[in-house]
């Protein structure tokens, strides 16, 4: 059974950094395309980036040039640097697992989730 854990969140000033981590257990992650999405209160989840297991990438253009999606097969865990953050990038971050090489940037085409991980930026 695969097993996603996000992790890395917390509360950090505009302009800060912060870098999200998603630790995949079961199946063989080498194989998954991962993705991060938000979700702020009262929004509906929204595609943040997304990495193909060829490592082909993608970003929302809210994000471009500010945030890197990462994985690192040896640990088995995706990561989201996230840079020059705003008090929009306010939300819920999650990360997502697909078995299939997609390029999708509809929540409905990852098959597995993590819990999320609080992400705040004060003004």
């Amino acid at each position: 059974q695969v097993q996603l854990v996000d992790s890395g969140g917390g509360l950090v000033q505009a302009g800060g950094s912060l870098r999200l981590s998603c630790a995949v257990s079961g199946g063989t992650f080498s194989t998954y395309a991962m993705a991060w999405f938000r979700q702020a209160p009262g929004k509906a989840r929204e595609f943040v980036a997304r990495t193909t297991w060829t490592a082909v990438t993608a970003y929302a253009d809210f994000v471009k040039g500010r945030f890197t999606i990462s994985v690192d097969n040896a640990l088995n865990t995706a990561y989201l640097e996230m840079n020059s953050l705003k008090p929009e990038d306010t939300a819920t971050y999650y990360c997502a697992a697909a078995t299939t090489n997609t390029i999708s940037r509809i929540p409905a085409s990852y098959s597995y989730w993590g819990q999320g991980t609080q992400v705040t930026v004060s003004s």
